[in-house]
């Protein structure tokens, strides 16, 4: 990609750092960079907290138990989706694993599963549940997956282009890419501000809207064929924008916030968060 311009705005690493970083435009205009990357050899410091959930089982506080009891309604409804898609069972890799879960439960539905997660505390997790995974995706040598999927994972990419490159290599003619990333864009986004929990820089490096993902994968080749909204995201970053902002969890806050948001989508289709189904052209 060329030099980004624009300011889109600051904002700070409110999970580990506090460094604060600048969103900025690029020549797509509908995606957000993060400045400055950090190193792709440092990144994986900004990810040692005990409060990066994704990366861990705890279920300790309140919020962890209600982030894993909404997960355990989502990945019902990925396998759901995965299934419908493919018409059935099939050959699935998952880039950014995490500790497992979705690709367990892939596997309780007959799929072929496949996973790739980099964080070595997530992927022993997985293990544990018999689902070894890659560290990295150029070690998966199979060419044939019926469906790819990255949730919430695309916005973690320090080489993005090329990185969509390698995936698209690895999908069958026929096959389902599946992203889900936040939107920018949403209700939800533009209350916040530079508090919007999902901008989480500078482990997201990118930040995208409808029209930023279309247009970026058009360019390798994809259409775009479904979008669909994740309506619990915007409750679940509404608390955590709640919590940078005002240094409290304010449920009630983040309760109608995310309804906000919700409904502001109906009318809208910018939802804090989309799961887009890709194709190949």
């Amino acid at each position: 990609m060329n030099t980004p311009h624009k300011i889109h705005l600051k904002t700070k690493d409110y999970l580990v750092t506090g460094e604060t970083f600048t969103l900025v435009e690029n020549e797509y205009g509908d995606i957000l960079q993060t400045i400055p990357a950090p190193d792709v050899d440092k990144l994986p410091d900004y990810y040692k907290s005990e409060n990066y959930i994704s990366h861990t089982d705890t279920k300790k506080s309140f919020t962890e138990k209600v982030y894993h009891f909404i997960k355990s309604i989502a990945l019902k409804q990925k396998v759901s989706l995965i299934t419908k898609l493919n018409n059935g069972s099939g050959k699935l890799l998952d880039i950014g694993s995490g500790t497992g879960d979705f690709l367990a439960a892939a596997k309780q539905n007959n799929w072929h599963v496949f996973g790739v997660e980099p964080n070595q505390d997530a992927a022993k997790l997985s293990a544990n549940k018999n689902i070894k995974v890659s560290n990295a995706l150029n070690e998966i040598t199979e060419t044939d997956f019926d469906v790819i999927t990255l949730w919430h994972v695309l916005e973690h990419v320090p080489d993005l282009e090329d990185y969509i490159q390698e995936i698209s290599k690895r999908l069958n003619s026929t096959g389902t890419l599946i992203i889900a990333v936040p939107n920018f864009k949403s209700k939800d986004a533009k209350h916040y501000n530079q508090f919007w929990a999902a901008y989480d820089t500078p482990r997201h490096l990118w930040h995208f809207s409808k029209n930023g993902i279309e247009r970026i994968f058009l360019n390798h080749d994809f259409k775009l064929v479904k979008t669909k909204p994740m309506w619990f995201d915007a409750f679940y970053v509404s608390l955590l924008s709640e919590k940078y902002k005002t240094g409290k969890s304010n449920w009630l806050k983040a309760i109608f916030r995310g309804a906000q948001s919700n409904l502001s989508g109906l009318l809208t289709n910018e939802y804090s968060s989309h799961i887009y189904v890709l194709k190949k052209k």
